[in-house]
């Protein structure tokens, strides 16, 4: 009965913790808590499977979505994908109550915060720091870990306590995010058809968008992941030639096409030459990111570039680019904010999620991370 009762409250923790609501986020720690009462190993898996499928409860329907398939396929990446997550968390559970098993979970948390297993660390429950401690930095985000920490130990009754008391006291003074002056992101709800229709119609709507965006005083306009589709030499020409001299610089996503495979990238345009701004570090595994065809001589696959470009500087401002699933990643943002960037953007292509609660959690994702860093943020996703 002890463990049914674990089990089922990791499950709940999942699924209330990691949903559209930012505030909620802090809940997620309550998984180290629950890990560290397991009284067996292998209870102490269940609770991880538990905790991981809930919250990453949406990828099976994102998959269908995606590939236009089934749930049973999305079901397979499903679990597929919780095995790092659960075998890291099972494999270092320790009998040994106290600050070893503290270590332990220590351990597992720094695995699944960088690769290779953090390529899929998802709802890592150090997320709710900026929740917990906003405007603390790096100071916030190492009193949230030592929180996690000890909630493993018998002092998890203080820890807790602590914990919730930090919660209560930002929720009753939260604030959204900050959005840079004259900066603007723009949401669309074009579906599957952004950036996979070729034709100039399209364009001309989107820049529509654009210009509208300015009349409202946005000078610098973000736009979603994939919005401009293939980045090639006309496309180039056509937005090139429609803002030079607007004194309006667009940054959206495209993607840059070569024999090997590709790369997802943001790109700036404006009054000079556009350029290439960003690339795009971890693309979605299995959908975008297939390393396994090089294997077999084949190209195709999303290029990651795991530690490049963490900070890039548009219109004098450094910004921390986030594309769509780096978003629900420890590593990226964390390696761009030791570079002190002044603004963060995250965009994302979603319309793969309907149904899901996957933008969500990216949204409340950036929104943690920013306030935890005091840092403003600019957001623009398709649905």
């Amino acid at each position: 009965m002890q463990a049914a009762a674990l089990v089922l409250g990791a499950a709940v923790v999942g699924t209330l913790a990691w949903g559209d609501r930012t505030l909620a986020l802090p809940l997620a720690m309550a998984f180290p808590a629950l890990w560290g009462i397991a009284p067996t190993r292998i209870v102490a898996a269940a609770i991880a499977v538990a905790y991981f499928l809930a919250a990453s409860r949406g990828l099976p329907q994102g998959v269908a979505n995606f590939y236009g398939s089934g749930l049973l396929w999305g079901g397979v990446l499903w679990i597929g994908a919780s095995l790092a997550f659960v075998g890291a968390y099972a494999a270092l559970w320790s009998p040994r109550p106290g600050w070893r098993r503290a270590g332990r979970f220590g351990a597992a948390s720094i695995l699944m915060a960088v690769p290779p297993l953090g390529i899929v660390g998802w709802a890592h429950p150090l997320t709710a720091a900026g929740v917990l401690f906003p405007g603390w930095g790096w100071t916030g985000l190492a009193a949230a870990a030592g929180g996690m920490l000890a909630l493993t130990t018998r002092m998890w009754p203080a820890a807790a306590a602590a914990l919730c008391a930090a919660w209560l006291w930002s929720a009753a003074s939260w604030t959204t995010p900050s959005v840079p002056d004259a900066w603007t992101g723009v949401d669309m709800t074009m579906g599957a058809a952004l950036g996979r229709r070729t034709d100039l119609e399209q364009h001309r709507e989107l820049l529509a968008k654009v210009r509208r965006r300015a009349e409202s005083g946005g000078k610098i306009v973000v736009m979603p992941e994939s919005t401009l589709g293939l980045w090639t030499p006309t496309v180039e020409r056509f937005w090139n030639d429609a803002l030079r001299g607007a004194g309006i610089v667009v940054i959206a996503g495209a993607a840059v096409v070569d024999r090997q495979g590709y790369d997802n990238v943001l790109v700036e345009i404006g009054d000079d030459e556009p350029r290439i701004v960003y690339r795009e570090r971890m693309p979605v595994p299995v959908s975008m990111w297939q390393p396994w065809l090089a294997w077999f001589g084949k190209g195709g696959s999303a290029r990651a570039h795991l530690f490049a470009n963490p900070v890039v500087t548009v219109q004098g401002r450094r910004l921390a680019p986030l594309i769509c699933y780096e978003q629900l990643l420890l590593w990226p943002v964390l390696q761009s904010m030791l570079h002190a960037p002044d603004v963060i953007v995250a965009t994302g292509n979603g319309w793969w999620t309907a149904g899901t609660s996957i933008v969500g959690i990216q949204r409340a994702s950036v929104q943690a991370w920013s306030r935890l860093f005091d840092r403003p943020l600019v957001t623009a996703f398709n649905l």
